[in-house]
């Protein structure tokens, strides 16, 4: 089943994955870049300039944990090269940044390469920060042999900004590629959006059949002298070598319309080459052709470091046949499971956020409404949720923020502003309202949901959302009560000002009572997965 697992990847790994049981793996890690990544949700009122919440800081510093997975490589059972490698890389670097980011990526490698199917491709995606440590890293867990390309995606047109700064803008990404063997799958992708191409086309796709399609002639003579193709042909004599093709094939390519007979009958039959059946150019490991997620883009949806679809169905179907298994361990908002869903493969998608997790699930759903799968590690009981409120009140909120398709937030200006979370909708006369969500674990009274409502006087928001870990106090339903209904403007329909959810009350079932909220996160478009675009294709028809 494809499956989401909230969780450290290394855990996941180690948990629930067996060894060799993956076709391809894309990473998309932290870069170790030293800043802090928020996720930008667009304020349907206008009343906010900016709602967001971080999503992952790229900010690694050594620390026990560091040590730890240091140690756990020295006293381990792996391999002697690895050992060495990992100690020179302290010696050289110490306990630095760099060194605690070089020793989380070395455990998890050598558990990707466990996972790997001996035809198993790795697609690791990185900035120039560390990718010179990192290719070194990932010669030794994969092999000098095993390496196959270093990528360059070209992610923007650089920037003007930069002048001042004494040196060159960067413009590019690094994608490495690895396999775990030399038995690897790997399908040459082409493309057509290549400098040049359409000058190409212009200047040798000259023809038109009878049926208006564009075609080229190309030659079909034999290079080197081939006695056996010697053959006249419907009156048309061989070349000075012979053909290109057996008389049989001659035939075969007739009847399908494939073959150029020249009105001069001392001219040469040649090949009719269609534009319709054009594969393109074979791409180099220069990728230009590939688009950003820019502010305008249809499929943005306020991610940080969000990637084009395009690229991940560049290297999914080059990678992968139908039916494969595609893991992303770093999934972020889940570009690598939406292409693999859209091309028929079988994927895994792993983060340590519930952030990520809500974006993908949503994000899944919209695009594919019959999309299967599961999610691991998210609360499915009080017990659980109870436990995530003690590992992370942070990812607690998150998740219950979740629970209602909420937009969770963070205060550009820091501190606690009494709000985790939006809903929005829009009333009958056209204007958007907000609804305020707050997340308490524990320790909460009435003046909580007073508090609460200053909240909603101050931010001018109608209505307001208190999501708890355990029951209210009387005293707390009575407050909330108190506050009295809000009726929608342009309708007879009022709801509550205040309403107290627990989350027993999700997993019963229950909901708040709310208005048409569907707008709150950005839709993403619904896709049509590429199997069901070739049922539907109609087909050129040759035979005819």
């Amino acid at each position: 089943m494809n499956t989401l697992y909230y969780g450290d990847n290394l855990e996941i790994f180690r948990k629930y994955i067996k060894d060799e049981s993956v076709d391809l793996i894309y990473l998309d890690p932290p870069f170790n870049s030293q800043r802090a990544y928020n996720v930008i949700f667009p304020d349907k009122t206008g009343k906010l300039s900016r709602a967001q919440i971080q999503a992952f800081e790229d900010t690694w510093f050594w620390s026990e944990e560091s040590q730890q997975a240091f140690d756990e490589i020295m006293r381990g059972s792996y391999s002697l090269e690895l050992k060495d490698m990992m100690k020179a890389f302290k010696e050289f670097l110490g306990p630095s940044n760099l060194m605690a980011y070089l020793t989380m990526m070395a455990i998890r490698l050598v558990e990707m390469h466990r996972v790997l199917k001996v035809t198993g491709s790795l697609y690791l995606h990185c900035d120039p920060t560390a990718s010179h440590y990192l290719k070194v890293l990932l010669d030794q867990v994969f092999g000098q042999k095993n390496y196959r390309n270093e990528i360059y995606w070209k992610r923007r047109t650089g920037s003007s900004q930069l002048e001042k700064k004494n040196r060159y803008g960067n413009c590019t990404d690094t994608i490495f590629f690895y396999v775990r063997s030399s038995q690897n799958h790997f399908e040459t992708p082409y493309s057509f959006d290549v400098k040049g191409y359409d000058e190409y086309i212009e200047k040798f796709f000259r023809h038109t059949d009878e049926k208006g399609r564009r075609f080229r002639v190309d030659n079909l003579a034999n290079p080197a002298p081939r006695p056996n193709l010697m053959y006249e042909y419907k009156g048309y004599k061989p070349p000075k070598n012979g053909w290109a093709i057996s008389r049989e094939k001659m035939e075969q390519w007739d009847k399908e319309g494939r073959l150029y007979f020249p009105k001069n009958p001392n001219g040469r039959i040649a090949r009719r080459r269609y534009l319709d059946e054009l594969k393109g150019k074979p791409v180099q490991n220069l990728w230009d052709d590939i688009e950003p997620v820019s502010s305008q883009s249809h499929e943005r949806l306020g991610f940080p470091t969000q990637k084009p679809v395009a690229l991940l169905e560049r290297i999914i179907q080059a990678s992968s046949n139908e039916g494969d298994v595609v893991m992303d361990p770093f999934c972020g908002c889940g570009t690598a499971t939406v292409a693999a869903e859209k091309l028929g493969r079988k994927w895994i998608g792993i983060d340590v956020t519930h952030l990520a997790i809500s974006l993908i699930k949503k994000r899944i759903t919209d695009q594919f409404p019959d999309a299967k799968f599961v999610v691991v590690g998210e609360p499915r009981s009080l017990d659980d949720a109870q436990a995530l409120f003690k590992q992370s009140a942070f990812q607690f909120e998150a998740w219950a923020v979740s629970l209602i398709g909420g937009q969770p937030f963070k205060s550009t200006g820091g501190g606690d502003t009494g709000i985790d979370g939006f809903l929005y909708f829009q009333d009958f006369e056209g204007n958007y309202h907000r609804i305020i969500i707050e997340v308490k674990g524990g320790g909460y009274q009435p003046k909580d949901v007073r508090s609460l409502a200053h909240v909603l006087q101050r931010e001018e928001s109608p209505m307001g959302i208190l999501i708890v870990l355990e029951p209210p106090t009387k005293g707390m339903l009575s407050a909330a009560a108190e506050l009295g209904k809000w009726a929608i403007p342009g309708s007879r329909k009022s709801y509550p000002v205040m309403q107290i959810m627990t989350i027993q009350d999700f997993f019963d079932g229950k909901k708040p009572e709310l208005p048409d909220t569907s707008e709150t996160l950005k839709k993403a478009k619904r896709e049509v997965r590429e199997r069901e675009k070739k049922k539907n294709q109609p087909k050129l028809g040759l035979e005819e």
